[in-house]
């Protein structure tokens, strides 16, 4: 006969832990559990939440932090060595700029000079523009003033240095004459 009764009787299928409607445990039932445990209070669970939320930001700061110093090491890394094989790269342009009867011969050279370039525009690296371009302190190095009525003033009119950077850190400022 009590299996009938309980049978008929209607259970809530679920119940919210935080319904207010829902209060049949006493406080100091709150605090303890079953086995008798401390159960954390509500102000100890938003400080925890809280602590939680805190840790993960500083992880993610410190996950974005280290990118950005391992990119710029990259960088620093990369300009350190191309800057040692720069002078290498004037020495090809200039045996491709030299007279040369041997047409093998030039381009062997010529072939190296494209590896190379290749290879430097595969770590970033780009040449610095500069012949008929405005003259920019942030790229270029004046190293001898022209005077050309024809030609505006602050303009680029030979380079004697070819100038390269990666990304925005400049390797080596472009040696440039400039009309004053």
């Amino acid at each position: 006969m009590i299996d009938e009764e309980l049978d008929r009787t209607e259970f809530p299928e679920s119940v919210e832990l935080d319904d207010p409607t829902v209060d049949n445990v006493s406080d100091a039932e709150a605090t303890e559990d079953n086995a008798g445990e401390a159960v954390p209070e509500k102000d100890e669970v938003a400080e925890m939440k809280e602590q939680l939320l805190r840790t993960m930001a500083e992880y993610d700061n410190f996950r974005k932090r280290t990118a950005r110093e391992k990119e710029a090491l990259r960088a620093e890394i990369i300009t350190g060595v191309v800057s040692k094989f720069l002078p290498v790269m004037d020495n090809l342009e200039r045996a491709l700029s030299a007279d040369c009867s041997d047409d093998n011969y030039k381009s062997g050279v010529k072939m190296i000079y494209d590896s190379f370039m290749e290879t430097l525009s595969g770590l970033g690296v780009e040449e610095i523009q500069s012949d008929g371009a405005p003259f920019d302190p942030n790229l270029h190095q004046a190293v001898h003033r022209i005077e050309d009525p024809e030609k505006e003033s602050g303009t680029v009119v030979q380079t004697f240095a070819k100038g390269y950077k990666i990304g925005e850190k400049v390797i080596r400022f472009a040696m440039v004459a400039v009309v004053s």
